[in-house]
This record gives structure tokens, C-alpha cells and sequence, in this order.
């Protein structure tokens, strides 16, 4: 069975794996960033930032993003999954920079990549998630 097989309904799990949890980083970085510096003397910070708007968007949007990869998980392999997460942090940089204006440096840019390419890598290796996915379409172990 051939890469192809995934319906668009498991494409759209491994969509939301990827923007919920981009997204949701970065709103709970930003959200952070209007609370304030949390340390062990102001803990009390920490109750106050479960008030921010854009926290508790960052919240939900991570419960979603690990509902969604406990999903993927369920029928694909860890290395088919994880390219996934990683091709989340190209998101998490574009928002950074362009909407938390955020500096990136040349060796971040140069890190990203690197880390794009490398699940590039072990995504295009050998995995079960196809002879998975088989299985679950045959009806085997029902």
C-alpha cells in the first residue's frame, strides 16, 4: 500500500496536529508576554495569566492539538506523525517574526531548516503506518 492510501479525513488530523500546535504556542507566548516575567516569587502571575484571552486560546488550541495527536497515533507510526509537528515550527517562526516581531537570527533560520529536512529524512524511511493502515481498512482484529 502506497503513501497515497490516507483518506483526506487522516490528512486533515495530521493538518491539526500541525496548525494547532504552532498556533497554540504562539498565542500562549504572546499571552505570556502581557502577563509578565513568572518566577518563584511571583507565582501568583501564573493564576493571573488563566484570565488572558489569549492563554486560554493557547490552551484550547493545545488540548486540540493533542486530541488530534493521540489520533494520529492511533493508526500511524511516531516517525510518520512527528514531520507533522516539525513542519509546525516553519509556522511558528513565520508567526514569530511577523506577528511577534520577533528577531530571527540567521542560525535560527539555519536550525529550522535543518530540522525540516531531517524528518524530511527518517518521514521518507521505511514505517508500519502503510501495512497499518491496510489492516485498519481490512477489518483484520475486529
Amino acid at each position: 500500500m502506497n503513501k497515497h492510501t490516507l483518506t483526506p479525513g487522516r490528512y486533515l488530523v495530521l493538518l491539526c496536529v500541525m496548525l494547532t500546535a504552532s498556533v497554540g504556542d504562539t498565542f500562549l507566548s504572546h499571552g505570556m508576554s502581557q502577563v509578565g516575567k513568572v518566577d518563584m516569587h511571583h507565582l501568583g502571575l501564573l493564576f493571573v495569566a488563566l484570565k488572558n484571552v489569549w492563554v486560554i486560546s493557547g490552551i484550547v488550541l493545545l488540548i486540540g492539538f493533542f486530541a488530534s495527536y493521540l489520533s494520529a497515533l492511533s493508526w500511524a507510526d511516531l516517525t510518520f506523525v512527528m514531520p507533522a509537528t516539525a513542519f509546525g515550527y516553519v509556522i511558528v517562526a513565520l508567526l514569530s517574526r511577523f506577528w511577534l516581531h520577533e528577531h530571527l537570527s540567521i542560525w535560527r533560520c539555519l536550525g529550522i531548516g535543518m530540522i525540516v529536512c531531517a524528518v524530511g529524512f527518517v518521514a521518507n524511511g521505511p514505517s508500519r503506518t502503510e501495512h497499518s493502515l491496510e489492516v485498519m481498512d481490512s477489518g483484520v482484529g475486529r
